[in-house]
């Protein structure tokens, strides 16, 4: 129908159709990838994606903290886009751990075929199915609950605060658990190849160590608690180095992640994602170039160094962020 007739100027007919657009793509392409990349980083450095991904948006303002405005909303079209950057995440793990996987699933079902557990991959494998347990039956229960209460900027600014004294502690833990073990605290792993790692690993951590670290990341359904901070600072408190925790740390985020993405993909796929799907790849994007990028630099990064310079960052950001939003 001709404009004219419906007494409008063909600017008011411009406006009128960028607004249309605006409202069905709520989120531009380049914050897509901001957030990605944020979110693909901040998940495997031990300084809460969650809590990035509230807190940063709110500290822009505008139109990015409209985004996250309904996140602790029960239906949530940004928390559908922050699932499947979780997806595309723990693709990246998969991918940097591949061979890992591949040992790991080939021995628990080699395991359980022979009813016994003798390999350093048997061993492992069921580490983390015990760790993987308690998170995922608490995250079930009680995620959208901590979710609706805790992802607002000043809860979140407060709890990761609390994250970098977590952090703190992990490293007072270690220097304990060292000691208890007759080590020096002060030399990690160093140059240990993978399956060493893994053999240190299943060496130090029993059964009941597993489970609980995995009750541990209860702990990251609270915005602003690192999931990947928290398991390391319960790996060293069992007396594993940095490079070993670390480690640990990655192999059990991975099927973690992974689930809670895929159980949640139905609301991406509803009228949640509807204006954002194409973001949202471009999203994943980054998360995966992000999560990638993490996880190289984390795992040399740990051979030699420790968790106070997030831990500083962690308190400096909290601090700032709980002035801001108080």
């Amino acid at each position: 129908m001709p404009y004219a007739l419906l007494g409008m100027t063909h600017a008011d007919a411009w406006s009128a159709h960028t607004a249309t657009m605006s409202a069905q793509l709520p989120m531009s392409f380049f914050q897509a990838i901001v957030i990605g990349l944020m979110q693909g980083v901040t998940e495997l450095f031990p300084v809460s994606s969650l809590g990035h991904s509230v807190l940063i948006p709110n500290w822009i303002g505008g139109s990015w903290a409209s985004l996250v405005g309904n996140e602790s909303t029960a239906e949530s079209p940004y928390l559908a886009f922050i699932v499947v950057l979780h997806v595309a995440t723990a693709l990246a793990l998969l991918l940097f751990f591949w061979r890992e996987w591949i040992a790991i699933i080939h021995g628990l079902f080699r395991s359980i075929a022979r009813r016994k557990i003798e390999t350093v991959h048997e061993r492992m494998a069921w580490l983390l199915v015990i760790s993987t347990i308690p998170a995922g039956i608490t995250g079930l229960l009680l995620e959208h609950t901590l979710r609706t209460i805790f992802a607002k900027p000043l809860a979140a600014a407060i709890f990761l605060t609390v994250n970098s004294f977590i952090l703190f502690g992990g490293e007072k833990l270690r220097v304990r658990a060292y000691a208890a073990g007759g080590r020096e605290a002060s030399h990690d792993g160093g140059d240990a190849s993978g399956e060493e790692l893994d053999a240190a690993v299943v060496e130090r951590v029993r059964p009941g160590d597993a489970a609980w670290i995995g009750l541990a990341q209860v702990g990251a359904l609270f915005a602003g608690v690192s999931r990947s901070g928290i398991t390391m600072v319960a790996g060293l408190a069992r007396g594993l180095d940095h490079e070993q925790a670390v480690r640990f740390t990655f192999l059990l985020a991975t099927p973690i992640i992974f689930a809670a993405g895929v159980l949640k993909i139905p609301d991406f796929t509803g009228t949640l994602g509807e204006g954002i799907r194409l973001q949202a790849l471009a999203g994943a994007g980054a998360a995966f170039v992000g999560a990638l990028f993490a996880t190289t630099f984390l795992t040399r990064y740990f051979r030699s160094n420790k968790l106070t310079p997030f831990a500083i960052y962690c308190f400096l950001f909290g601090v700032a962020s709980i002035i801001r939003f108080a």
